[in-house]
């Protein structure tokens, strides 16, 4: 990396020489050019003379200063700032070592990368550096770079000291009229929010791409090869409004965890409370018997008279009340195809009819014996 501004950190008697490196780059985010769309032509810019309306070319380009609400414009040579009472101009001054916690990060503009310069401020460096991590602190101070200056605040990172240049307090605006008033917040709402915040996991660096620019990049591609560009899938439509916040958090939970099993904490809390209802209960009867809501097919029902038995599945064979109303028989009778009340009544049924005829032809029989003998 070239350097693109060398001075020295100065806290207390100590001074380390450093280098400083630009620790971002943006030449991969997407940028375009101006052109005439008529025929293609990159549009340039030129620098116009307000009076003459000639062009001027860089170098006669020079400083002015315009204070605001007037229209006198001072002009400023390099020489005039020169000669300014700058003592941060190459020095990086600490003034204190603060919480991170302290530093809005509102306040942050730029990040750069301070290395040693030169074999001597190595160890200086190093112990800066071992300081700031083991305590946990950042350094603030000020420092000058192109021109003006500019507070600063040091960090320890990855074996590094990382500058980050910050805004001063009055260039940070008032929150003030944007956030809305008087919005009430259920308990068990912020229960939700914590989990779905919880449940989203850690973020993973290496997943973070731009789509934008690679969408634009396969744009140009396509074009390049006078092929007509992909139409873009249609995003869903989540809606235009949330109708139940709750609702809507609990299907964020579950999205969260894959579609698995809600948390009971969370969940059961909003569940209850939120919406008023209670778990629903599981239902404890079975299949009904055939024929009689009401009692289990499981249970045996007692009846009296001809109808009394015990529901068998077993083809083949005689409940036993059936076989006591036929007088002991064992012949088998043919299965019924229905198990519930109305099989086994017709079984006794049948039963009761064979023997009331089987009594009646022993009495016939015994009485024409009699008549021809």
């Amino acid at each position: 990396m070239r350097s693109i501004w060398n001075g020295s950190i100065s806290f207390g008697l100590v001074t380390i020489p450093v280098k400083t490196y630009s620790a971002t780059d943006r030449t991969s985010s997407v940028s375009f050019v101006r052109i005439h769309e008529k025929d293609g032509a990159q549009i340039h810019y030129r620098k116009i003379c307000e009076l003459d309306g000639e062009e001027v070319p860089n170098e006669e380009v020079g400083k002015g200063y315009q204070a605001p609400g007037d229209e006198t414009v001072v002009p400023i040579t390099d020489d005039d700032l020169s000669q300014l009472p700058m003592p941060t101009a190459k020095t990086l001054s600490i003034l204190s070592f603060v919480d991170p916690a302290e530093i809005d990060p509102l306040q942050m503009d730029k990040a750069y990368y301070l290395g040693p310069n030169g074999a001597s401020a190595a160890k200086p460096y190093t112990l800066l550096r071992e300081a700031l991590e083991h305590h946990r602190k950042v350094a603030v101070g000020k420092v000058a770079m192109r021109g003006r200056e500019s507070l600063a605040m040091l960090r320890a990172y990855d074996r590094a000291i990382v500058m980050h240049t910050l805004l001063w307090p009055d260039q940070i605006r008032s929150a003030t009229g944007v956030a809305p008033d008087d919005v009430e917040l259920r308990e068990n709402e912020l229960t939700l929010a914590e989990t779905l915040m919880d449940s989203l996991g850690e973020l993973d660096p290496t997943e973070l791409h731009d789509d934008y620019r690679e969408a634009v990049e396969e744009l140009v591609a396509a074009k390049v090869e006078g092929e007509e560009p992909a139409a873009p899938a249609a995003p869903g439509s989540s809606g235009a409004q949330v109708i139940d916040l709750t609702a809507a958090l609990e299907k964020s939970v579950r999205a969260a965890r894959g579609g698995g099993e809600p948390d009971t904490r969370a969940e059961s809390a909003s569940v209850t409370s939120l919406r008023g209802r209670k778990p629903a209960k599981k239902s404890e009867a079975g299949p009904r018997a055939s024929g009689r809501s009401g009692t289990p097919a499981k249970k045996t029902a007692k009846k009296t008279g001809s109808g009394s038995a015990t529901a068998k599945k077993t083809p083949g064979k005689k409940t036993a009340a059936a076989a006591k109303a036929s007088g002991g028989r064992t012949k088998a009778a043919s299965p019924a195809k229905k198990t519930g009340t109305g099989a086994r009544t017709s079984t006794a049924g049948t039963a009761t009819k064979k023997a009331s005829k089987s009594t009646a032809k022993k009495a016939t029989g015994g009485k024409s014996g009699r008549k021809t003998g």
